[in-house]
């Protein structure tokens, strides 16, 4: 773990950062979507310390389990999508610490021991930041510190599917990933996750498949960090504009149009979401 270190005032910005709030079912391509937004901003290769764009994930604040916790959680009988199961007291501090422009360290969660580990993530103050979950717009008190809201929507099949090849992957029976699918996962999801969707100003169907919304959304933080747009303004920064667009336009920038109905299954296979 590297130790957190205070930042010349020289390596700090000087604003607080643009927050991004990204959601979306099980499996949606949530994290996916993000990558190819760091990919594309050219953010991916850059040194964790200068980068202007940073990707934290709500994964990372699931709860310490109980003991008792724990093993319902190994034989698939634990509730990994409710809101009760991330601490989100935890989530806002270190959210609040990002906003004002502060080093954050951001727990490490094994998802094979469903245990947090001592080793820690450094995240450092960047122009941009995306935070990633399936529930990062149900609490109302982390929902309102973003500038922006990004929901990725992606058919529930599609979904069963990648989540069904991804447990499989780690070693998990058929059995058990349905199970938990239809006692937890999808009834989580109706009650929970979508009806956070009315909260999201870009809504992104078919996740990274659809080009047009992603360079859209690239085009904009482009903006933001070549100070194009105010960072300071925020009130005149919303996706408002983003729906007009994706809505009236077909085709990519570069003239080629995205295959209707195209799924990939891209999502990683280490992540529960």
């Amino acid at each position: 773990m590297e130790a957190l270190g205070a930042l010349d005032d020289a390596e700090r910005p000087g604003h607080n950062p643009f927050l991004i709030g990204v959601s979306g079912g099980t499996a949606s391509g949530k994290s996916t979507v993000c990558a190819k937004i760091m990919e594309l901003l050219g953010q991916n290769k850059v040194d964790h310390r200068q980068r202007k764009v940073a990707i934290i994930s709500q994964d990372s604040f699931y709860r310490v389990l109980t003991p008792e916790q724990k093993a319902k959680a190994l034989k698939g009988q634990y509730n990994f999508d409710h809101p009760e199961a991330f601490d989100n007291e935890l989530m806002y501090k270190t959210l609040k610490d990002i906003v004002e422009g502060q080093v954050v360290e951001v727990p490490t969660y094994d998802f094979v021991t469903h245990s947090r580990l001592e080793d820690r993530i450094v995240v450092y103050p960047a122009d941009v930041v995306l935070f990633e979950g399936i529930l990062v717009f149900y609490p109302q008190i982390v929902r309102d510190m973003f500038h922006m809201k990004l929901f990725v929507d992606t058919d529930s099949d599609v979904r069963l599917s990648r989540r069904v090849l991804r447990d499989m992957n780690r070693g998990r029976d058929l059995e058990q990933i349905l199970t938990q699918y239809t006692t937890f996962v999808k009834p989580a999801f109706e009650e929970f996750c979508l009806p956070t969707k009315k909260y999201a100003d870009v809504i992104i169907p078919r996740g990274v498949d659809n080009m047009v919304a992603i360079n859209l959304i690239v085009q904009h933080i482009q903006d933001i960090l070549n100070g194009d747009i105010c960072k300071w303004q925020r009130g005149s920064i919303n996706g408002r504009g983003f729906k007009r667009a994706i809505s009236e336009q077909g085709d990519l920038p570069n003239g080629s149009s995205n295959p209707p109905g195209k799924r990939v299954l891209l999502e990683p296979s280490t992540r529960p979401h």
